[in-house]
């Protein structure tokens, strides 16, 4: 058997128009899987889906604000009804507002956890029936070094990225029975347009994660191609409720 072997499964990807989410889809769809991915902008999801289409891949944009629970659900019953199953949810849709915390209005808090967290509730509810039907599932959510570590300008972005880590642990636990299988990535420091903010406005950020990175650069969202086929197949169906760092060594070095 062929544990990275894709072909037949169906995959979303929520913020899979760029960076790590379209890295992510890029290796599913290179495995043999079919691939709809989800987000706000029509225009960079068409490229894409026109770049997984370039190396044989089948693949879909969905239009979607995760910040809208009805849309989350519309998502994966369009998913569903069109392709007969669902195999892999890939929450990867955020945002940030980086601020210090005395600064945050209440609805700037809100909208972070809402895009990040609680829009990964929303899929993977909607997402469980249709796992369960189909005989079992992977759902693979996103966190971040903000899982693990703190920083004075992402107060918002840190409580949703260690709550990521805690509700797949608490899926994990419940859905096993179902033979669905739940697990976080956390990426380190990335080269992606989020990234490119965060160096812009942080001085020196750039050079103290390389200092602090044993690999000595920032990481490339097509290196998420990897770890996406491994927890997308049947190489994974021991492993859930696990949080996996894709960081260079950052999270290692003392």
């Amino acid at each position: 058997m062929n544990h990275f072997n894709l072909e037949g499964r169906v995959a979303i990807v929520t913020g899979g128009n760029g960076g790590i989410g379209l890295g992510m889809a890029t290796g599913m769809a290179e495995a043999g899987a079919t691939l709809v991915l989800a987000g706000r902008n029509a225009e960079k999801g068409a490229a894409a889906v026109s770049s997984l289409e370039a190396i044989g891949a089948k693949a879909s944009f969905f239009t979607l604000d995760v910040t809208d629970e009805a849309a989350c659900h519309a998502l994966i019953e369009d998913t569903a009804s069109r392709h007969g199953r669902l195999d892999v949810l890939i929450n990867n849709a955020g945002s940030n507002i980086r601020k210090e915390p005395e600064d945050y209005t209440l609805e700037e808090f809100r909208f972070v956890l809402d895009t990040n967290l609680t829009s990964a509730f929303c899929c993977s509810q909607a997402a469980y029936p249709a796992m369960k039907q189909s005989g079992g599932g992977k759902i693979i959510n996103i966190g971040s070094m903000f899982s693990l570590f703190g920083a004075s300008f992402s107060t918002a972005y840190a409580a949703s990225k260690g709550g990521i880590v805690q509700m797949t642990k608490a899926m994990a636990c419940a859905w096993a029975k179902d033979n669905i299988q739940v697990n976080s990535v956390l990426p380190g420091w990335i080269d992606t347009e989020l990234t490119k903010g965060a160096r812009k406005d942080v001085e020196g950020l750039h050079e103290r994660i390389e200092a602090r990175t044993p690999a000595a650069r920032w990481g490339r969202p097509d290196e998420f191609a990897g770890i996406a086929v491994f927890l997308a197949g049947t190489g994974s169906d021991f492993v859930t409720g696990t949080s996996i760092a894709i960081d260079g060594g950052f999270s290692a070095q003392g």
